[in-house]
């Protein structure tokens, strides 16, 4: 593959480094917001650019912070995904009951799935207006939010 990649601990510029959010460039600015406020987000603040350009900055009731910005540049034309993204992972509580919840508001998640077996790990996916997928990812009951290093096996001698 190349280079070995730098110790993280000693680029002690990092230390303060933090990924803030994604953001997606939208085609039609107003049906993503409905189908973003459908799935649990909310609208914290929004950045007019001029031209009818615009920064809309959302995040979940109980985030911290702005999750997902959505960036809406008419004069850019369409969205064209492409290959290089694959999705967005959102952590929620109870995979069945939102998915009959973002049923009901009109969404259409796909059914769930059970890619680690009966007993493993649930998921359920959704598209946006746009094309992008987003994963609906349950965590066990006891587990903390998000994944850490704990949730990979550790090699031997680590």
């Amino acid at each position: 593959m190349g280079a070995e990649a730098p110790d993280p601990s000693r680029l002690h510029y990092r230390r303060r480094m933090r990924t803030l959010h994604p953001a997606y460039r939208v085609t039609d600015l107003g049906a993503s917001v409905v189908f973003y406020t459908a799935l649990g987000y909310g609208q914290v603040g929004r950045v007019d650019l001029g031209e009818g350009a615009s920064l809309t900055m959302l995040k979940f009731p109980s985030d911290e912070f702005v999750a997902l910005e959505l960036v809406h540049r008419p004069g850019d034309g369409p969205v064209d995904i492409g290959t290089g993204f694959s999705h967005l992972a959102v952590q929620i509580d109870n995979l069945k009951a939102t998915v009959e919840a973002l049923t009901q508001a009109g969404l259409r998640p796909g059914p769930i799935e059970l890619p680690g077996g009966p007993d493993g790990a649930q998921t359920s996916w959704l598209t946006d207006p746009d094309g992008y997928r987003i994963e609906l990812k349950p965590r066990p009951p006891g587990h903390p939010d998000g994944i850490t290093a704990a949730d990979f096996p550790q090699p031997a001698g680590l």
